[in-house]
C-alpha cells in the first residue's frame, strides 16, 4: 500500500469522540491529488434517503442507524412478537445519553467495515478525489438522539479518515430533523445535497419537507462547511401525506429539466412521487408518479438509475442511448427489506413500466436477502461501474448496544451490474478491498461425503475473505420440494424453508461453510447451499445464511435468511464467497446472482477462538473444486 507523505494536515473535528493530541497529520502534498491506498480517481452521484428503519421485524426491541448510501435509514425499536408493532422514528433515550464511553467493548467491532469509534453511524458522494461519506451520528451514545451529520473522507472507500459534521438542524426548515437525502453532481462539477428536513413533529413522525445545501468553497476538495439557503424548502407536501413524505433520490436529466423522486405512501399504495425542475431550485411536481403499487406501503430509499444490456460496465444516472434498462429500487416501511424491478423508462411520459420478468411487489428480487436495508447506488466513471452501497443494523439488544458503545456498519461497497439474462442484477465486492488480503491458504480437491467437517486454518477466520467452488457429480440426490411450502408467503417463501430445514442431513446439500464456529460447535453461523427437485422435474437452489445456531445468547436476534439461486446446473457446480469481520458475514453465490448478510454474535467463537469449516450434510458427495482464503488486514485509517 502506498502512502504519499507531506505538510497537508487534516484536523478532525476535536469535540468529537475521536480525541486527538494533535491534529491528525496526513500524507498529503496537495489534497487533490492524495492518495492513500490507490491512485484510483472515482465519480459518483451519492443519493441516499431518510429512511428510518427497523429491521427487527417481529423481534424484541432494539435500535439502530444508518444513512449510507440513502444517506442511511434511522432505524428504531419495534415491539416483537406476532407483528403490528409500531415504529417510534426518533424516539430518544434521555437516559442513555453518555458524554464519553468507558471499556468500550471491541469484541464484535469490524476490522475492516467502516463505522465510527463510538456510537452510531450511517452515508457517500465523491468530490474531487475524495469519497465523502456522510452519516447520521450520536456524539454522546449508541442511541437516537442528538443527531448530527457526520463526516468522513476517503481515496478508495476502503480508509476513512473523520472530519467535523456537515449538516446539524438549524434552520426553520429543518429545525427537528435533518434526515436523509442525496446528493448529486450539477454542471461545472458543482456537488448540491437534497435532503429531508422536520419543519414539525406532528403528525408523527414529522412533518417532512424538502432541503437542498451547497458547499462554502467549491475549491475545497474536503468540503468541510455547508449552505442551507434561506429559500429553502425547495419541495413542500401539498395533497400528499406530509409524515410519509421522504428521501430525493438522485437527479437525472433530459429534456431540458432535472427530474428526482420522493418516496411516499396513500394508503398502503407505495409511492414515488416524480418533480422536475430545470434550475434544481424551483421544482414542480409531474401530474403522475414515477412509478407506484398497490399494497407494497411506504417506499423509502427510492434508487432509480440505468444499466447496460452489454457487458458488466456501468453507464451515468442520465444515460438513454446504447443499450439501456432502468432499475428501481424501494426499500419498504412494512416488511422491513428492499426490493427492485428490472423495466423501462418512457422519457416522453416520465413513466417507468417494470419488465414481465419481475416481480413488482413483495416477492420482488432483493440485492440482499438478509440484514440489509436503505441502499443506494452511484456511478464511476473512472472505472465505468456502478456501486453499490448499503448498511445493515445491529441484532443486539438494546442495553448491549450501550454496553459496546457503538451501533451500525457500513457493508463493502459493491459493483453491480445486469446479468446476462436480463432478469436480474448481480453484486461483486470493490477491488480495492483485495488491497486488506494478508496470509493466504489454497486447497484444491477437498472431498466432503456425508457429514463431512474439514477445518481450514492458517488464516484469522474471524477477519477473513473465502472463496470456493463446490462440485457434484450427480444430480439424483436433490430432496423434493416440498409441495406443501406453495402456500407459504411468496416474499419469505425461501427464509421460510431455510428456517424448517437448516444444516438438517439431506441429498445434494446442505454443502458450505461454518463460519465463526467454536471448537466444539456449540457455535456456528452456517452459510450454505441445498439443492430441490421439483415436481416438474427442474430444481431450485436454496441459499442460506443460517444465524440461529450463531450464539449461546438467548437474548440475541437470530434469524434465518435465505434466497433462490437462479443458475443452470448442467455443469454440476456452485460457488461461494463469505466476508467475515467478527460480526458479520456477508456471502456471494453463484458468482453474486444471490447475496445474504447475516449479523451474529458468538459467545466462544470470537477473535481467536473462531473456527472456520468446510461441510457437507448430504448424501451426495461433494467436492471442493478450489477453495482460496485469505486474513484481512486492518484498513490503515478507519475514522
Amino acid at each position: 500500500m502506498e502512502l504519499l507523505l507531506d505538510p497537508y494536515v487534516i484536523k478532525p473535528y476535536t469535540t468529537w469522540p475521536y480525541k486527538y493530541k494533535t491534529p491528525l497529520k496526513l500524507p498529503f502534498t496537495d489534497p487533490s491529488s492524495v492518495s492513500l491506498v490507490t491512485k484510483h480517481t472515482l465519480w459518483c452521484v451519492f443519493s441516499s434517503s431518510s429512511c428510518y428503519i427497523m429491521m427487527r421485524v417481529f423481534t424484541k426491541m432494539f435500535w439502530v442507524i444508518a444513512l449510507v448510501v440513502c444517506l442511511f435509514p434511522l432505524l428504531d425499536n419495534i415491539n416483537g412478537g406476532g407483528g403490528g408493532g409500531v415504529m417510534a422514528f426518533h424516539k430518544e433515550y434521555i437516559h442513555y445519553q453518555l458524554t464519553t464511553i468507558n471499556n468500550v467493548d471491541q469484541v464484535y467491532r469490524t476490522g475492516y467495515h467502516f463505522q465510527p469509534k463510538q456510537n452510531w453511524i450511517n452515508a457517500p458522494m465523491y468530490y474531487k478525489g475524495y469519497y465523502h461519506l456522510f452519516y447520521q451520528y450520536n456524539p454522546k451514545g449508541a442511541v437516537w438522539g442528538n443527531i448530527v451529520w457526520a463526516h468522513s473522507v476517503s481515496k478508495d472507500m476502503i480508509n476513512w479518515i473523520p472530519l467535523e459534521p456537515a449538516i446539524v438542524p438549524s434552520k426553520p426548515f429543518d429545525k427537528y430533523g435533518c434526515w436523509s437525502g442525496s446528493a448529486t453532481i450539477l454542471p461545472g462539477n458543482k456537488p448540491v445535497i437534497l435532503y429531508t428536513g422536520i419543519v414539525d413533529l406532528k403528525p408523527a413522525p414529522g412533518h417532512q419537507v424538502q432541503n437542498y445545501a451547497i458547499p462554502a468553497n467549491y475549491s475545497d476538495p474536503l468540503l468541510r462547511e455547508w449552505i442551507k439557503p434561506d429559500d429553502n424548502p425547495i419541495v413542500k407536501p401539498t395533497s400528499e401525506n406530509v409524515s410519509s413524505f421522504r428521501d430525493p433520490t438522485t437527479a437525472w436529466f433530459n429534456n431540458g429539466h432535472w427530474k428526482m423522486t420522493v418516496g411516499s405512501k396513500h394508503n398502503k399504495r407505495g409511492i414515488v412521487y416524480l418533480y422536475r425542475s430545470r434550475d434544481f431550485v424551483k421544482w414542480t411536481k409531474a401530474k403522475h408518479t414515477l412509478h407506484d403499487k398497490k399494497d407494497t406501503g411506504m417506499w423509502e430509499c427510492p434508487d432509480f438509475f440505468p444499466v447496460s444490456t452489454q457487458g458488466t460496465k456501468g453507464v451515468e444516472t442520465s444515460a438513454l442511448m446504447g443499450g439501456i434498462k432502468h432499475v428501481l429500487k424501494v426499500s419498504l416501511d412494512v416488511t422491513r427489506f428492499e426490493y427492485y424491478t428490472i423495466g423501462t423508462y418512457n422519457t416522453m411520459k416520465d413513466k417507468y413500466y417494470p419488465d414481465s420478468t419481475s416481480v413488482d411487489g413483495w416477492a420482488g428480487l432483493r440485492y440482499d436477502y438478509g440484514n440489509f436495508y436503505a441502499s443506494k447506488t452511484f456511478f464511476d466513471p473512472v472505472q465505468k461501474r456502478r456501486i453499490l452501497w448499503g448498511w445493515a443494523n445491529e441484532s443486539s439488544t438494546t442495553a448491549e448496544d450501550l454496553a459496546k458503545g457503538w451501533a451500525g456498519i457500513q457493508l463493502i461497497p459493491r459493483m453491480v451490474w445486469l446479468d446476462p439474462s436480463g432478469k436480474q442484477l448481480v453484486q461483486w465486492p470493490i477491488h480495492e478491498l483485495k488491497t486488506l488480503r494478508g496470509e493466504k491458504v489454497h486447497r484444491r480437491n477437498v472431498k466432503l461425503n456425508k457429514g463431512d467437517i474439514v477445518e481450514v486454518k492458517g488464516i484469522t477466520v474471524a477477519q477473513a475473505d473465502v472463496e470456493a467452488s463446490f462440485k457434484f457429480s450427480s444430480l439424483d440426490e436433490a430432496e423434493t420440494f416440498d409441495p406443501k411450502w406453495s402456500k407459504l408467503p411468496a416474499e419469505n417463501l425461501a427464509l421460510e424453508i431455510c428456517g424448517i430445514t437448516g444444516t438438517k442431513q439431506g441429498g445434494l446439500g446442505p454443502f458450505g461453510f461454518l463460519t465463526l464456529a467454536s471448537n466444539k460447535l456449540e457455535e456456528y453461523t452456517p452459510v450454505f447451499f441445498r439443492v430441490f427437485k421439483t415436481t416438474d422435474n427442474k430444481h431450485k437452489i436454496l441459499m442460506c445464511s443460517d444465524a440461529k445456531p450463531s450464539s449461546l445468547n438467548k437474548g440475541t436476534y437470530k434469524p434465518s435468511f435465505a434466497g433462490f439461486v437462479d443458475v443452470d446446473l448442467s455443469k454440476k457446480k456452485l460457488s461461494l464467497k463469505s466476508l467475515i469481520d467478527h460480526s458479520v458475514v456477508e456471502s456471494f453465490g453463484e458468482g453474486g446472482k444471490t447475496v445474504i448478510t447475516s449479523r451474529v454474535y458468538p459467545t466462544l467463537a470470537v477473535g481467536k477462538h473462531a473456527h472456520l469449516y468446510l461441510f457437507n450434510n448430504g448424501t451426495e458427495t461433494v467436492t471442493v473444486d478450489r477453495l482460496d482464503a485469505w486474513s484481512m488486514k486492518n484498513p490503515l485509517l478507519m475514522n
